[in-house]
């Protein structure tokens, strides 16, 4: 039975019949399910052990549901919270959504779409697994529970038993790197080096004798001998990143050294035999840089015996808040912060951004939130500011909602001089209700009259009036 199943959920709803359901639903799809008829109880319960979701109703007596999450939100921040409504409540559940409930589910609902808004918000507020078994150690880096990921290593661990040259594919940021050094973990050589190096990031001059190594005297700075890279991985794995980017020159020598397994350093006459098993990485499209002419054909081929390629961090989304918790995790220790984790619609912003970046990007993100943070809980304001979000999308919608009527109510106040009659006509409302809303925003009408400041006691000024 998978983990999120076995999570213990608190359900609150005061009808006995519809709490039996609820329960015999949730427990014959794997939950552990506590019931409670009111608000009060549930809040009991709470204090004697914390779920891993409270799922309620709206309608209850004495405090409502909307109470309840507001409560739970002050205890639990991270705490995900799914409403049960009616039509006639929707608005109040939109406006919670917006403060932070997960969602709401409108009575009558389906039970595949409760499954599945539950397991949504168990897969959002799951920590990072802290441990692997011992026979996983070999990607204990790779953090996931996608399926195409899944998929990938399985068929990494199958090859890191071979000596096949692999070629792993991805755009920048997906962990070639990462997968990388998973292989050489699960391979027979795991006890000799990896080591990696960019080959994009070395200047052309200086690569050959990274690579390959170089004699006392093979040129004006060569002080003494010097062991490529290729001969401290003996044994190992080399990692050749951005393969698409090498010298044109380079890839001919390299071509030679896969060919007779052996180097010849610079100003050397004697070659030097290496076992080294080759990984090599690129974002590029290699097809076409060979069909310019810009990647030799026949080193292409050597290199692709295996192919794996890393999907995008936006391919596998079910992975991005897995991720998230774990990097916090470790930042937090880094930065020696105390952490609760991600506010719940936080990783919501999180799992739904772009992530062009992929998941160093994320890290980058995570690392940002990490050290801006003054509070355990890390809010959604400062993820969009992480994200880079439009400071016009940081506005809530409850807050949006609020500063829209404030500004049509006073509007229409201006307009009609103050009078409320006319003012609920033009608005649609009835008297009872148009007043219960200038209530509401400490609008007073009479303040709006063009000869109100005439009156004894008027104030010369009303800020309202200037909204």
């Amino acid at each position: 039975m998978p983990a999120a199943a076995r999570a213990r959920l608190l359900v609150v709803d005061d009808d006995a019949d519809m709490l039996r359901l609820l329960s015999m639903r949730l427990g014959a799809a794997g939950y552990q399910v506590t019931a409670v008829g009111s608000a009060e109880a549930a809040l009991s319960q709470l204090d004697i052990e914390r779920p891993q979701l409270v799922l309620s109703d709206v309608r209850l007596p004495g405090r409502d549901g909307l109470a309840l999450f507001d409560e739970i939100r002050a205890r639990h921040p991270s705490l995900p919270v799914i409403l049960l409504t009616a039509h006639g409540t929707i608005p109040d559940a939109v406006e919670a959504t917006a403060r932070g409930v997960y969602g709401y589910l409108t009575k009558p609902y389906e039970a595949r779409e409760l499954l599945e808004k539950i397991a949504q918000a168990l897969a959002l507020s799951a920590p990072a697994s802290p441990s692997h078994p011992a026979d996983e150690q070999w990607r204990a880096e790779i953090v996931s529970r996608s399926n195409r990921m899944a998929d990938l290593l399985a068929e990494a661990r199958m090859v890191a038993q071979s000596d096949a040259s692999v070629l792993l594919r991805g755009d920048s940021g997906t962990g070639k790197e990462v997968l990388a050094r998973a292989i050489h973990r699960a391979s027979p050589r795991a006890r000799r080096p990896f080591i990696a190096v960019n080959c994009g990031a070395i200047p052309e001059a200086l690569l050959e004798s990274e690579l390959f190594g170089h004699m006392k005297g093979a040129f004006t700075d060569a002080v003494a001998n010097h062991k490529g890279l290729f001969q401290a991985a003996d044994g190992g794995t080399l990692l050749l990143d951005e393969i698409g980017d090498m010298p044109p020159a380079l890839q001919v020598k390299l071509l030679r050294v896969l060919q007779e397994r052996a180097v010849r350093p610079l100003g050397s006459s004697q070659s030097v035999p290496v076992d080294v098993r080759i990984i090599s990485a690129t974002h590029r499209d290699l097809e076409a840089a060979m069909a310019m002419g810009q990647f030799r054909e026949d080193l292409y081929y050597r290199l692709n015996v295996v192919t794996l390629t890393l999907p995008t961090l936006a391919e596998r989304r079910e992975d991005i808040a897995l991720l998230a918790n774990h990097f916090l995790a470790k930042l937090a220790a880094k930065y020696g912060k105390r952490s609760s984790g991600f506010a719940p619609e936080a990783l919501k912003a999180l799992t739904m951004s772009a992530w062009p970046g992929n998941v160093r990007q994320l890290y980058n993100v995570v690392e940002q939130v990490c050290a801006l943070s003054t509070t355990p809980l890390v809010s959604l304001a400062l993820v969009q500011r992480a994200l880079r979000t439009p400071s016009v999308e940081v506005l809530s919608f409850a807050d949006a909602r609020q500063r829209f009527e404030r500004e049509y109510l006073v509007g229409l106040l201006k307009m009609t001089d103050g009078n409320v009659a006319d003012a609920a006509r033009l608005a649609q409302r009835n008297r009872t209700e148009f007043y219960r809303l200038l209530q509401k925003h400490a609008l007073t009408p009479g303040l709006f009259k063009s000869d109100a400041g005439a009156g004894a006691g008027a104030e010369p000024s009303d800020p309202v009036a200037d909204v």
